[in-house]
Order: C-alpha cells, then sequence, then structure tokens
C-alpha cells in the first residue's frame, strides 16, 4: 500500500531584510542590519561576501540594488528550503508589492496614492484611463534567476485580474454608463465591470503568463484575496480565471483569503483549469489540540465545500500569518487530521500557511514553517501506521 504523503508550501510572500529595502531606497545598512544578514547567512549556510561589499556601498547603482534584491531571493529560497516544504519561492523578494508591480508593467493606468489595504499596510492606488494593456512581461527574469537558485519545484504567485481591477479605479469603461438609480444603470456598472475585469485577464495575465510558460513556470498561483469583496461579482472572478488560463498548459491554482468562502458557491463549481484552491483557515481555528468539532472550529467550512460538491485539492491553511503564536505541530497535525475526516482523500489537501508571512519577522516565519513542516510529518505517521 502506498503511503501517505502531503506536499508543503507557503502561500508566497516574505518579509524583506532591511538590508535588502534601506539600499534600494538609496540607503546604507547599520551595522545591525549586516549583522543580521551574516546571522541569516550562517545559519543557511551561505557564503555571502560579496553581498556584504554590495551592502557596504555609499552608494547603489541600479545594478547594485539589482544584485542585492537576488540576494534576498537566494536567502528566502534557502530558508524554505531549509524548513523542509516541498514547493518553494522567493518571498517576493524582487517585486515592490503584490498590486502596484503588475500595474506599473502596465499600460492603461495612472496612480492616485496610497491608501490602506489592512493592518499598517498601504498601496499606491491606480485609475484605469485607458484600454489595458501590458507594457512589459513581469516576474519572467525572476523566475529564471530562481529557477538557478532553487533545489526543489517552484511555485510562483501571480495577482489575478478580479483582484487588480478591484484594487483600481474603474474610470475609463465606468464613464460609458449613463443611466442613474434604475435597474439599467446597475446592469451597466455589472457590463463595464466584466469588460474592465476580462481586458486585463486577456490583455495583462495572459500574454505575461505566456512568457512565463516558456520560461519553464511549472505551477502559476493566481492570487484573488478580492474575489469575495463583492458577492453579486464572484461570478466575475471565476470568468476572468477561465479566461486567464483557457488553453495554457501550466499547473494553476488560486489562493483566496479574507473572504467568506460560501459566497463562493455554485460559482468556483464552474472554473476550470484549477489544480487547487488555497484557503485561509487557520486564524478562524482554536489552539487546542483535538479532532472535534469545538476544537476545530475553523475548519467547519470544508464541510460546506464537500456539501456542495467540491472535488478539486485545497491549499489547507495550518498557520494563521496574523501572529506571532508558533503553532505546535501537534496542533498542525491535528488541523490536517480533522480536515481529512472532512474531505476524506488525503490527495486533496496541501498544507500552507493561511497567507503570504510577510506580515512575520523570519525568525517567527521560520519557526511557524518548521513545525508546518514537522507537523505534516506527524499527520503522516499516524496515517501510514
Amino acid at each position: 500500500m502506498k503511503k501517505i504523503k502531503f506536499l508543503t508550501h507557503e502561500v508566497g510572500s516574505l518579509a524583506k531584510p532591511e538590508w535588502r529595502i534601506k539600499p534600494v531606497l538609496g540607503k546604507k545598512p547599520t551595522n545591525k542590519d549586516i549583522a543580521d544578514c551574516l546571522t541569516w547567512a550562517k545559519k543557511l549556510e551561505i557564503k555571502c561576501e560579496l553581498l556584504i561589499k554590495l551592502l557596504e556601498k555609499n552608494k547603489y547603482s541600479a545594478l547594485d540594488k539589482k544584485k542585492i534584491t537576488q540576494w534576498a531571493s537566494v536567502f528566502a529560497i534557502r530558508m524554505q528550503e531549509k524548513a523542509g516544504l516541498d514547493f518553494i519561492y522567493d518571498g517576493e523578494q524582487q517585486r515592490s508589492e503584490m498590486y502596484h508591480y503588475p500595474i506599473t508593467h502596465s499600460t492603461g493606468f495612472k496612480f492616485l496614492g496610497n491608501i490602506r489595504s489592512f493592518d499598517n499596510k498601504y498601496y499606491d492606488k491606480a485609475t484605469c484611463v485607458a484600454k489595458p494593456r501590458l507594457k512589459k512581461p513581469y516576474h519572467v527574469e525572476e523566475l529564471i534567476f530562481n529557477k538557478l537558485v532553487a533545489k526543489k519545484t517552484l511555485k510562483l504567485p501571480l495577482t489575478g485580474a478580479y483582484t487588480l481591477a478591484a484594487w483600481s479605479f474603474n474610470q475609463y469603461y465606468s464613464k460609458k454608463t449613463f443611466s442613474i438609480g434604475t435597474k439599467l444603470a446597475e446592469e451597466q456598472r455589472l457590463n463595464s465591470r466584466r469588460k474592465f475585469i476580462l481586458d486585463i485577464a486577456k490583455h495583462i495575465l495572459r500574454p505575461n503568463i505566456k512568457k512565463l510558460i516558456s520560461a519553464e513556470a511549472e505551477w502559476i498561483q493566481i492570487d484573488e484575496p478580492a474575489a469575495t469583496t463583492i458577492p453579486s461579482e464572484v461570478s466575475l472572478f471565476v470568468e476572468s480565471f477561465n479566461t486567464t488560463t483557457q488553453g495554457l498548459k501550466c499547473r494553476f491554482s488560486t489562493h483566496i483569503c479574507f473572504s467568506d468562502y460560501r459566497l463562493l458557491f455554485p460559482h468556483i463549481l464552474k472554473m476550470r483549469n484549477c489544480h487547487a484552491y488555497s484557503l485561509e483557515l487557520a486564524n478562524r481555528d482554536s489552539k487546542e489540540l483535538g479532532l472535534t468539532d469545538d476544537k476545530r472550529t475553523g475548519y467547519q467550512i470544508l464541510k460546506y465545500f464537500i456539501k456542495q460538491g467540491f472535488k478539486a485539492k485545497i491549499g489547507l491553511g495550518v498557520i494563521d500569518i496574523h501572529t506571532d503564536f508558533i503553532e505546535p505541530a501537534e496542533l498542525v497535525r491535528d488541523r490536517i487530521l480533522y480536515a481529512l475526516k472532512i474531505v476524506k482523500d488525503p490527495t486533496m489537501i496541501y498544507p500552507a500557511t493561511d497567507c503570504g508571512l510577510r506580515t512575520r519577522t523570519w525568525e517567527i516565519a521560520y519557526k511557524k514553517l518548521c513545525n508546518l513542516v514537522k507537523g505534516t510529518k506527524l499527520a503522516e505517521e499516524v496515517l501510514n501506521r
């Protein structure tokens, strides 16, 4: 009988070290920043003499800044490999932000200024002023570099069309709406939103993904934190995913967080080419051990998924990214085993973090990832007895 093996991964983002942030802003890292770099280099067995020479410069050229961000990718990849994850990426070390980065590589948008997204995080919001188009492929050079560094399979996170539209003002398309306060006005609004979203999918996401596939991307995760922001538009999220991925040969998944997952149904049953759905569940759960319903409150929603006929794989969030609490391996184990009681099929479960760990320090993130792996192995031991 074949032994059960769960495949683990981190959703995508990690914090950027100060020694990476400051030079990009034209500032010199402090001695403390460099000491932190050396500490992690030793822990991860990275020879970083060339990096230290770069950091000790008084001024940084564009090439220097690029090399420093690539060094940060090396550190993040090695950290995830050392933690024992099966699928990895570089924590988005070479990117600015999940919204700003793709928009700056596109035409048809104008940035307006910073607004708050969540916690103490802000992003520079843009308005669409013309039909969106891909200006320059993005993440391709990053992927090529990371493939040279990584010893394990890479999973590449990419912000989806619906979220890019939801986080932008719809100026270009909405100006064609002329009725006010009528049923026709709502129809016109939805039609303009649909055109906006699908144009992003067709003319930004698809051509960019084709370049990534040409660069041998094996797994592309389409991040859609805004998927359920407007319940009446969940079908547009589904249509945008299908439009983005149709006919493209790659493993695709989606990550949906900060959501009422009931709102996804029945719409996501019409999604095509989606290998797995990565879900935020741990931060809705208790910290107590056990396999009973009252202990595993965060995973009750899986019963609803199964009841609705859901049969795809689940990126099972078992690590809360909003707290410094280090989940014991035994808690991770119980979350996995409880989820398996519901979905029945162990091949449906990919243990993961709830979301990206960018709000946590590397020390906390590393400990969480180590226990994610340890807890997964404990669950495997129980099932393989």
